[in-house]
């Protein structure tokens, strides 16, 4: 009778301990939040506030000798419905055959960044002496979370190549929002009222529209993770937004009806995001200084093969230099059409990009997993 009676006291107190620990990060991100708004990074402040949370309260709670305690992934679910239908229903109005002219460009880079992270792994395989599949999942420019858990499954390193994605990700994250502050100017006093004028005039009579989308979009969602759709959290949202863009189009009747979710709801999705991420540094265990440091290695080399495919972009189509750097970041989806919607920046083209890119590599990933297990058997038996 104890042994059944104490899991459910312990689900019951880690439960609450969860609670508290989500509270907590709450608060912390926006305190960063504010603060690196005052500094200028108004398009990804709330991002990098909620990676900051997540790492500082995640790792204050293991080094405080609890017991361990996993990514909230619930809460990175609700950050992706919630960006992904702001972006859909930012998208009205908009020409989505821009970017038909370039199809072949748009299909052509993912598959340039799957074969670069495929090189890259094989010189990050010799400098760190892993196998090669441990550092293709490490090099390659996917989900996190699925990269590790692959690693996992096949008995590799989760570790390592968990320390590889976290550090090319939020360094994505990181240096795209400085980039595209240093090119486009603005003032603290701008950035503040930017985020305080639409946040504190919230009307109510937006709500039950918003919490009646938001149903629907989550329902999508599950639907969209049942037919195993990447990132069903984001696209399938995305999808929804578009959806409710039309409706007025079918409906005349519904044209009166102002579909958009209030800023507030874009800010709580981007600190979402921020937080589950900044989680994963806080629970990543404690690695030796060389590995870390090797690990520079491969994503110093992929920041170069983004500004290679940039460069291309920037030769081989009409777009600026910007949208060229946002659509071929490796990494973050969410958060680099993130950053081109709060700049209004040819949200289309990049989301295009970031659409096609994850679908190519998660289709790539079973070839890509087979050659590299196929090789390292070959080098095992030499």
């Amino acid at each position: 009778m104890f042994e059944v009676a104490l899991p459910k006291v312990k689900a019951h107190s880690k439960s609450m301990t969860g609670y508290w620990i989500f509270a907590t990060e709450g608060l912390v991100a926006i305190a960063i939040g504010f603060g690196l708004t005052a500094l200028g990074l108004g398009s990804a402040a709330w991002i990098l506030g909620g990676i900051g949370a997540g790492a500082l309260v995640f790792y204050g709670y293991r080094m405080s000798g609890n017991s361990p305690i996993q990514p909230n992934r619930k809460a990175r679910k609700v950050g992706q419905i919630i960006i992904g239908l702001t972006i859909g229903l930012s998208l009205q109005q908009s020409n989505l055959t821009l970017f038909s002219s370039h199809w072949l460009f748009l299909l052509g880079l993912p598959l340039f960044l799957l074969v670069s992270g495929g090189l890259i792994g094989r010189i990050y395989a010799q400098i760190e002496k892993t196998d090669l599949l441990t550092a293709m999942l490490a090099t390659s420019p996917g989900n996190i979370g699925v990269m590790a858990s692959i690693a996992a499954d096949y008995s590799k390193s989760a570790s390592l190549v968990s320390l590889v994605q976290l550090m090319r990700f939020t360094s994505v994250i990181l240096v795209m929002p400085m980039i595209v502050n240093g090119a486009i100017s603005h003032s603290t006093h701008s950035s503040f009222k930017e985020l305080l004028s639409p946040l504190l005039t919230l009307q109510t009579s937006q709500l039950p529209l918003s919490c009646l989308i938001l149903a629907v979009a989550s329902l999508a969602v599950y639907l969209g993770g049942k037919l195993k759709i990447p990132v069903a959290g984001f696209f399938c949202a995305i999808a929804i937004g578009l959806a409710f863009d039309i409706l007025p189009l079918l409906f005349p009747p519904l044209a009166s009806f102002d579909f958009r979710l209030p800023p507030l709801f874009s800010v709580v999705g981007q600190v979402l995001l921020g937080i589950t991420i900044g989680e994963y540094w806080g629970i990543n265990p404690r690695l030796k200084g060389s590995t870390v440091a090797n690990a520079v290695i491969p994503v110093s080399l992929m920041f170069g093969v983004t500004f290679l495919a940039a460069a291309g972009a920037r030769l081989l189509t009409s777009w600026d230099w910007l949208t060229c750097l946002l659509i071929a970041a490796p990494g973050g989806s969410p958060e680099m059409i993130w950053i081109a919607l709060t700049l209004n920046h040819n949200v289309e083209i990049i989301t295009a990009g970031h659409l096609i890119r994850l679908l190519i590599i998660n289709l790539s990933l079973p070839g890509l997993i087979s050659v590299a297990y196929y090789l390292d058997r070959e080098s095992e038996s030499i």
